[in-house]
């Protein structure tokens, strides 16, 4: 890497990691998952930084690298958590609110989809990103993100409905 893409990787880092963080959170449903999942994508990406920066949009490929991790971890059987009946008893909010419901639920039936699913509706509906965009941050056709996000849809219809 030469001194010029170094220089440049610290200020990207502190500019976008906050937006990152956000997107991993919402595909690993946990703070400390997200937090390792953008690390990882950094530091994956560090010493290819010079061909990153060169990009049309850097941070599409940043989050394409992110997306793409995300879906091969899951896909590795030492790194699936393990799902139990109930959860250990955690800190009691002092204002619980309605919005907080409904973004657990939200999250419950997220949590239920497939990887791809996930990181489409993720994409589309988080980021506002077109198919294009999706389809080239998850490395498929256009058509597969229609596809992906159609059943992602009706899958969250059919389990709130239950």
């Amino acid at each position: 890497m030469t001194q010029t893409g170094a220089d440049e990787f610290a200020p990207f880092v502190r500019a976008h990691t906050a937006a990152l963080l956000r997107v991993a959170y919402l595909l690993t449903g946990d703070g400390a998952s997200a937090e390792d999942l953008v690390q990882e994508t950094f530091a994956r990406l560090f010493p290819r930084w010079d061909r990153v920066r060169q990009a049309d949009v850097p941070i599409a490929y940043v989050r394409r690298t992110l997306a793409n991790l995300f879906v091969n971890r899951s896909r590795s059987p030492s790194r699936r958590e393990v799902l139990v009946e109930f959860l250990p008893e955690g800190a009691v909010l002092a204002d619980a609110t309605a919005q907080a419901d409904d973004r657990d639920e939200l999250w419950e039936l997220l949590a239920h989809l497939p990887e791809r699913q996930r990181a489409v509706l993720v994409l589309r509906y988080f980021h506002d990103l077109p198919d294009d965009e999706i389809a080239a941050a998850l490395d498929c056709r256009p058509g597969t993100v229609r596809s992906l996000l159609s059943r992602g849809l009706a899958a969250l219809r059919e389990e709130a409905r239950t």
